[in-house]
């Protein structure tokens, strides 16, 4: 009995002596989880959470369109000239038959004492001053053509009287160099340089336009 009772004392205090040894064996038994348990509540490595979200950085699926502040070039183009339109008469000349005349053309204001010539409907030369007819003798007017033209004519009804630079516009009435101070008996005076300029350039046909 005291045998047994030995036995088991001895086998109590190895199995106790095994258990406290340092954990060789539990470190590889079932106690071995407790080792691990034991550490972190010890103040071992701090656990994380899998539930907090890593941040995912977003970008902007739009490309943004680089802005530059100069503005666009641009182009301007000449505007096309305007085609020069027809010469028209001057204003100051009342003959509108004399300034529609394709050629060469007179104009004789009577009541302004003016004769002008143009050309296709614009003035070349006038205002000079003309005397026309006197009373009795008027000069008639209208639009009349150039009938003839004489260097030196000698008028039979005034006793061969001369009449230099003779541009006949009616029967027996004509432009001519004359007195700018006494009246006619129904041609147009001009003066020496004017009559030269009228014989000069007037031809035959060409429109010969006298208002009153």
């Amino acid at each position: 009995m005291k045998r047994l009772l030995a036995g088991a004392a001895a086998l109590a205090t190895a199995f106790v002596l095994a258990a406290c040894s340092g954990g060789g064996a539990a470190a590889g038994g079932p106690n071995a989880g407790g080792g691990a348990v034991a550490a972190g509540a010890g103040g071992g490595a701090p656990t994380t959470s899998s539930a907090t979200p890593t941040p995912t950085p977003t970008t902007s699926s739009a490309t943004p369109t680089p802005t530059t502040s100069k503005a666009a070039p641009t182009t301007t183009t000449k505007p096309k000239p305007k085609p020069k339109p027809a010469p028209a008469a001057n204003p100051g000349v009342p003959c509108a038959a004399a300034a529609a005349a394709p050629g060469t053309a007179a104009c004789v204001d009577i009541s302004a004492h003016q004769a002008w010539l143009l050309q296709g409907g614009k003035v070349v030369y006038g205002p000079v001053k003309m005397l026309p007819g006197r009373k009795g003798y008027p000069t008639p007017t209208g639009t009349f053509h150039v009938l003839s033209k004489e260097k030196m004519h000698l008028s039979k009804e005034f006793d061969n009287a001369e009449m230099p630079n003779s541009v006949f516009f009616y029967p027996g009435d004509a432009f001519h160099t004359g007195s700018l101070s006494v009246y006619s008996h129904g041609c147009i005076h001009l003066s020496p340089a004017a009559s030269l300029k009228f014989f000069n350039t007037l031809h035959v046909g060409d429109v010969v336009q006298v208002v009153p």
